[in-house]
């Protein structure tokens, strides 16, 4: 992975814990000015003096754990301020900003495990914070924030790529989003781009036939990408795939491919709140000629759109039907085309 992701946080501590070695949970709850990081940031240190996450890319984190330390050897949970109106005078900012963090000694491990639990089970998760503990919440934050007295936090599952196609379009997406700490998982017919993904440890499918799509997990928080140029295989695979469960479908080619592609769906009966929901072109970066390219534009709109579902007060459900559970696309797509 490129940095540690919010999970990693949590992992972090049981991991330590496991060790037994006391950790402090640290978390940005409020900002003045400006900051690099946003509010639900989080630090995890252990009483040896590693850590995991930051809060401004190095100007800061010393301090922080030195105070987390402090917090150990006193057993209570504060607030500090750094930065801008901070009693450390010799501790500022770059930005010119304050934050508030929020230390939390020897949070409860149970509460952390329930957490990572359900996010292995594909589910969003809430932790309370406060003065006086940690514990699991039974409602979503949309926002990360205070509540009264308590500090609300929620985790998103881990972001989920199925990539189905052929050629350098595939393992360039497949393996920039490996790199991203997406779960990716990729279906092709090309078995050199088998052997090379596989190689790299990414979950690999063989398409033996263009008309049966395999079964594969996709749930709410998962993107379903289409990079065939060969038209025979999306044609048999694309009408399985759009009722599938998941947040982002999308394939690549032309505005005219794109159109083409929707009149075959709809002859096939693909219902059209379905073929509202599919994108192409995709990506961010306009007219891509190369795969590494398409490979960043493609990623770059997916994680945009993961991070506006977390960030919109929702919470996929996939559990719901096809319907219910496709409807937030067009919502969060004032660019739809």
């Amino acid at each position: 992975m490129i940095a540690s992701a919010p999970a990693d946080i949590l992992r972090f501590i049981l991991s330590r814990t496991d060790e037994r070695l006391n950790t402090v949970l640290v978390t940005l709850t409020g900002i003045e000015g400006v900051s690099s990081r946003a509010i639900g940031a989080q630090m995890a240190i252990a009483e040896d003096g590693q850590y995991v996450g930051s809060f401004s890319g190095g100007c800061v984190e010393a301090a922080v754990v030195a105070e987390a330390l402090g917090t150990l050897a006193s057993g209570n949970a504060k607030l500090v301020r750094f930065g801008a109106g901070s009693p450390y005078l010799d501790i500022r900012l770059p930005c010119g900003g304050g934050i508030d963090l929020l230390f939390n000694p020897r949070p409860d491990p149970q509460a952390i495990a329930d957490i990572v639990a359900l996010l292995d089970a594909r589910k969003m998760a809430t932790l309370r914070l406060s003065r006086t503990g940690v514990t699991m919440a039974d409602a979503a934050a949309p926002q990360p924030g205070w509540q009264d007295d308590n500090f609300d936090i929620s985790y998103l599952p881990r972001l989920r790529i199925v990539a189905i196609g052929q050629g350098e379009d595939l393992t360039g997406l497949a393996r920039l989003a490996h790199g991203f700490g997406a779960d990716v998982a990729a279906l092709t017919p090309d078995r050199r781009a088998l052997a090379e993904l596989t190689a790299r440890g990414i979950d690999t499918i063989e398409l033996l036939t263009r008309t049966t799509l395999p079964p594969v997990h996709t749930d709410a928080w998962t993107a379903i990408v289409f990079l065939f140029h060969d038209r025979d295989w999306e044609e048999g695979l694309l009408p399985q795939a759009v009722h599938l469960p998941g947040f982002y479908f999308g394939a690549v080619g032309s505005r005219r491919t794109h159109a083409t592609r929707l009149e075959r769906l709809r002859i096939a009966g693909i219902p059209e709140h379905l073929l509202d929901t599919l994108r192409g072109p995709i990506g961010l970066i306009p007219a891509t000629r190369d795969p590494a390219t398409l490979a960043l534009s493609i990623l770059s709109e997916i994680v945009q759109d993961y991070n506006r579902i977390a960030s919109s007060g929702h919470q996929p459900a996939a559990e719901q039907d096809d319907t219910s559970r496709r409807s937030l696309a067009p919502a969060l797509r004032p660019d739809a085309r």
